[in-house]
């Protein structure tokens, strides 16, 4: 068995095993492989380092590529409930948060944008919020 380090053509970085060369260009060029952030099939062998160990042996883990298309799908619906069931705030979320919060705007689900600070002081007043994961659209 073989590790390679993969990139799609979205730049991100992945590991995946196979048995050998061959059966990596085999399944890469069969579609069987696919960026567990983005679903991409179109992915290549990314710069590797060579992993020489030195002392101790350690323990690889990779993950499974199931469970992250899994995962991707569970995300992709989070996304699309999101978006029928709430109103796009876009940057002014913050504010618009605060305002449902104290009662000065009707109250309802919204999303948009916010810095890390900005959110960890909404928290900090009580305000609900919690971050999604977004994944990009596939078609877009």
């Amino acid at each position: 068995m073989i590790v390679f380090d993969l990139k799609c053509r979205r730049a991100h970085v992945f590991e995946a095993w196979f048995r050998d060369s061959e059966s990596f260009r085999e399944q890469v060029t069969a579609g069987k492989v696919q960026c567990p952030v983005c679903g991409s099939k179109k992915v290549e062998k990314a710069l590797m380092a060579p992993n020489v160990a030195k002392g101790e042996a350690r323990q690889v883990t990779v993950s499974d590529a199931g469970q992250a298309a899994q995962i991707r799908e569970k995300l992709k619906e989070i996304r699309q409930h999101v978006e029928q069931n709430c109103d796009y705030v876009g940057a002014e979320f913050a504010e618009e948060a605060r305002k449902i919060h104290y009662g000065e705007a009707e109250s309802r689900g919204i999303y948009g944008e916010t810095s890390d600070d900005e959110a960890k002081a909404l928290e900090d007043e009580g305000v609900a919020v919690q971050k999604v994961p977004w994944l990009p659209r596939e078609n877009s």
